[in-house]
């Protein structure tokens, strides 16, 4: 473990102590910084348009409609978060991850997904409350599995990190509660975004990676897994901005979202029980066994990683298993999909 991912892991385990008992006040960058941090992201966001009106397809629906077999129910899937879950940036419903996700799960399980869509773009981490509560209002159509993408208009909007991850814990435990698997895409690194200039690109990345290894230790801490997200604006965004990011040049285009949805999809099918746990981490993969802020330090670091729970608390805190999982295709959906997801 590098010295930089130990430093980060101290933070990690800082945010989510102070989310935990009600600390505040831990800044994400300094809080020198924190005035350049918001002039810079406002003008950035003022030269991608997010001042227009968003739009975002419809993507509710069932997917896998023929693999239904009379009498069993379809499996549900609800998305969470910000914009990045709702799908904005892309012109058809098919294209949002949402519909890429509840596609690949039908192919994999042969049984059709009925897709909900409660994410609003612009959306913080304080939203979640009422995401979920919209979520868990009919008790008899509580999801099967949960995925919420949701932090970077925290680190936009300068909320504190220690409330950004009590809101997402909160969250988190109560979908467990209610019976639905829950995957946490955390936040996406920022330092890329093309409008964002220096130094405001490397205090958006130093910020995003400290809370997506915080939201790691949050979300597992309450029984959920987590992906981290830098592929989603991370390196192979960076190495290739024209081909990965949308018209915009902030939110995804429709590889980028194929790209990240190939990476959660892994996650959401091991949840789901879809194909068999393996026994042991492959120690070729970097994959093991580790105190659950290290594993969320060093899944900051690479996207794509999963982290989540292993054992009972130790001494030394709680344990989480760390895997990098192979990615896989995600099948393009063929119709698009009906008005209303199956019952």
């Amino acid at each position: 473990m590098t010295g930089m991912s130990m430093s980060r892991a101290r933070v990690a385990r800082r945010i989510a102590a102070g989310a935990a008992y009600g600390g505040g006040g831990i800044g994400l960058a300094g809080a020198a910084a924190v005035g350049l941090l918001l002039a810079e992201a406002r003008l950035a966001r003022r030269r991608v348009g997010n001042g227009t009106s968003p739009y975002v397809p419809n993507a509710d629906g069932l997917y896998g409609a023929a693999y239904t077999v009379p009498g069993e129910p379809a499996l549900r899937l609800t998305m969470l978060g910000d914009s990045t879950a709702a799908g904005q940036g892309v012109h058809r419903g098919g294209q949002t991850p949402g519909a890429l996700l509840a596609s690949g799960v039908a192919a994999i399980a042969e049984r059709p997904v009925g897709l909900t869509t409660v994410a609003v773009p612009g959306a913080r981490s304080d939203d979640l409350e009422r995401q979920v509560t919209r979520t868990l209002a009919d008790p008899s159509r509580v999801p099967d599995m949960c995925v919420i993408m949701v932090g970077a208009n925290d680190v936009t909007h300068r909320m504190p990190a220690t409330e950004s991850v009590r809101h997402l814990s909160c969250a988190v435990r109560r979908l467990r509660t209610a019976g639905a698997e829950v995957v946490v895409g955390t936040c996406p690194d920022l330092g890329t975004i093309e409008p964002v200039r220096q130094p405001l690109r490397w205090l958006a990345r130093r910020a995003s990676r400290q809370l997506a290894a915080a939201q790691t230790i949050g979300a597992v801490e309450q029984g959920g897994r987590t992906v981290s997200l830098g592929d989603l604006l991370g390196p192979e965004f960076a190495a290739n901005p024209r081909e990965l990011f949308g018209p915009d040049s902030y939110h995804p285009s429709v590889e980028g979202y194929a790209t990240a949805a190939m990476a959660v999809l892994p996650t959401v099918c091991a949840a789901l029980g879809l194909w068999p746990e393996e026994e042991r981490p492959d120690a070729a993969r970097r994959e093991g066994f580790l105190p659950v802020a290290r594993a969320a330090a060093e899944a900051a670091e690479e996207a794509g990683t999963e982290v989540t729970a292993a054992m009972p608390s130790g001494p030394r805190g709680a344990w989480a298993l760390l895997k990098r999982r192979r990615r896989r295709r995600v099948p393009e959906p063929e119709p698009e999909p009906s008005a209303q997801p199956s019952p």
